[in-house]
């Protein structure tokens, strides 16, 4: 009997990934995708952030520096613009927008949240009747009804006042943010809120301690969009306020800008002023602020 000795068989080596195949190309072609990306974003807030200082400095200058050289820095930067324009008038239209603001997003996001759950985890009848009216209060267009809402506000004796623009842009806001909401609301897990119902809470008490912790990203945007329609808005500020003491910022300044006689710097002090606290808002709560959009908007 013979034994024959068979060679082993070459051992193969494991298949490499394109990646790892192309080597230093691939990884070079991430580097230059990242530069690519770095710069975009760099020349998008250069884009943004800009104009924004450009206001603040022009502020300081004088007329005659903001004609001859109108993207060079102040020579002599003057702060005092800054506290004629706040004695202009700046102040009381920013106290009025910001209470008009504060009502306006306290109301939207509360009603929005409380329609958003009962269309989520409520079994009403007509439920789907109740969306699609809310979709389509979602197509009206406000200055198209200037003039029947002129003759209401009038009626309810609340024409020229604060309750006029709270009501407004509550009213013509709470459709879109309780789609928004309603949306967020869909993705969100409901065992917890099945929890807290055999343990004896109540709708109301799930409501508060439930669902609004967990919807804290999406009411935070809610918030924020509010805020930017209600402080920036200017066709129902104008129509529905005459009273100078009652008018908001956006109209303020108009009226300061004539007012002023062309005195460039004083305008551009208040106009500084009229955009800080939205500024400072969206940087405090920006991280809530996408997450929100990025979770409600995509579903």
């Amino acid at each position: 009997m013979t034994l024959t000795l068979q060679e082993p068989a070459p051992v193969k080596a494991p298949p490499t990934a394109p990646g790892e195949r192309r080597g230093r190309p691939a990884r070079s072609g991430s580097v230059v995708l990242r530069i690519l990306t770095y710069c975009a974003l760099a020349a998008l807030a250069v884009a943004v952030v800009y104009p924004l200082c450009w206001m603040a400095l022009s502020g300081l200058k004088t007329n005659g520096e903001i004609f001859s050289d109108p993207w060079g820095l102040p020579a002599h930067p003057d702060w005092g613009t800054y506290a004629e324009a706040w004695h202009q008038g700046v102040l009381g239209y920013l106290l009025n927008s910001v209470l008009v603001t504060a009502a306006s997003v306290l109301a939207v996001v509360l009603i929005s949240a409380w329609a958003a759950y009962g269309l989520t985890r409520l079994a009403m009848p007509f439920s789907q009747p109740a969306l699609l009216l809310v979709l389509g209060a979602m197509m009206l267009s406000p200055t198209v009804a200037l003039v029947p809402l002129t003759q209401l506000l009038q009626a309810l004796h609340i024409y020229d006042t604060y309750w006029a623009l709270i009501v407004l842009y509550t009213a013509f806001k709470v459709p879109f943010t309780t789609f928004l909401i309603r949306a967020y609301l869909l993705g969100q897990p409901v065992e917890v809120e099945e929890a807290a119902l055999i343990d004896g809470a109540g709708r109301w008490q799930i409501f508060w301690r439930v669902v609004v912790p967990m919807a804290r990203p999406i009411l935070v945007s809610a918030a924020l969009l509010q805020a930017l329609f209600s402080w920036n808005e200017y066709a129902f500020a104008l129509v529905f306020i005459t009273d100078g003491h009652l008018k908001t910022l956006p109209v303020g300044l108009a009226d300061m800008a004539g007012r002023l006689n062309s005195d460039w710097p004083v305008l551009f002090a208040g106009l500084t002023i009229a955009a800080l606290p939205m500024i400072v808002i969206f940087l405090v709560a920006q991280r809530h602020f996408v997450r929100g959009l990025s979770e409600g908007i995509g579903k």
